[in-house]
């Protein structure tokens, strides 16, 4: 992990040596005060910005290091306190969607490939390839004309008005930002059921369209686990048709889903910027689209380091569920 967050800083780093020195300024503003011409001119003097990049590089990675990103315009808030506020939406987010994703996309994979050229293997694959091919923002657009338009269910955003107002107030207590957790912790249920269904045609939505990728993924794996010759032999030695399934081919057949998996799971935490943009929901990837619009190249870097550190753990994590699933890659 360490060389490639290292290999990713350094690339970070380079991108801002596009930039002029007033530009790279914005990298080591703490406050909105600074963005003066005066105090711009004092940072560009105390870091050094028009020294060689080496030395630069030397100065703003220990800044990194102390948790020094800058200043989000967009955010009003330093880069680092920014993400902190908008990633619980997103958590919130990607972890009700994953256990779907994963769960239903192994399970319909799997039944597509025993069934193979069956009804059941024509359906699933008609509908994987009708999920995938969906844009997220028709989908969320359609749900809501449905849902929230016609039936007055399900609205956007996080929160209904009533429930908003009494997150906000001194009487609730924020421990994670996540709205159902919090809701549970604050011993408030009418909170909790609020953000539920607020959370449903984003999930909905999130779910219709990265199961698709499993479950084609999955499929493809199943068919090449069970063409292999020690499920010929398993099957040779009696072993029921369940066992076959589930204790050998599947759990073979798991490595390339895991690998999908964890990088379709980083790349929501990363932010669902359609989605969250379509639900309302004011979670990192909205902020971060509306960062890039305003040219706030303070949050645009730090959100690109905060992507890679994502990425690196969840590579991380998947390597760690290789070693749980295949004992032959642990005792290599």
């Amino acid at each position: 992990m360490i060389p490639t967050l290292l290999g990713a800083t350094l690339l970070i780093f380079a991108v801002t040596q596009l930039f002029d020195p007033i530009s790279r300024a914005a990298l080591y503003i703490t406050n909105p005060q600074q963005f003066t011409p005066e105090a711009t001119n004092e940072i560009i003097a105390r870091y050094g910005l028009n020294d060689p990049a080496y030395m630069q590089f030397s100065r703003w990675f220990s800044e990194v290091l102390k948790g020094n990103l800058g200043f989000s315009r967009s955010g009003r808030a330093p880069v680092v306190e920014a993400i902190l506020s908008k990633i619980p939406a997103t958590v919130e987010l990607v972890m009700y969607c994953s256990p779907f994703i994963v769960l239903i996309g192994i399970f319909l994979g799997v039944k597509s490939a025993v069934h193979r050229d069956k009804p059941i293997d024509h359906i699933t694959r008609g509908v994987s390839i009708m999920g995938s091919s969906l844009p997220s923002f028709w989908l969320g657009i359609v749900l809501l004309s449905v849902f929230y338009v016609g039936f007055h269910v399900c609205p956007p955003g996080r929160l209904g008005g009533t429930a908003d107002l009494y997150v906000m107030s001194d009487a609730f207590t924020r421990y994670t930002g996540i709205n159902t957790i919090d809701a549970l912790l604050n011993g408030k249920i009418w909170i909790f059921l609020d953000a539920i269904e607020h959370l449903i045609l984003p999930v909905v939505v999130l779910s219709t369209i990265q199961i698709a990728y499993i479950v084609r993924v999955m499929r493809s794996s199943m068919l090449e686990a069970l063409n292999k010759g020690y499920i010929t032999m398993a099957r040779a030695k009696g072993l029921p048709q369940k066992a076959v399934i589930n204790k050998h081919a599947r759990k073979n057949a798991l490595i390339p889903t895991i690998t999908l998996s964890g990088i379709l799971i980083a790349g929501m935490l990363n932010g669902v910027i359609i989605t969250e943009t379509v639900f309302g929901f004011n979670g990192v990837g909205r902020w971060s689209a509306n960062a890039a619009l305003s040219m706030d190249i303070a949050a645009v870097l730090g959100f690109a380091l905060f992507a890679g550190i994502v990425f690196v753990t969840a590579n991380l994590l998947v390597d760690i569920l290789y070693a749980y699933v295949d004992p032959r890659i642990r005792l290599a």
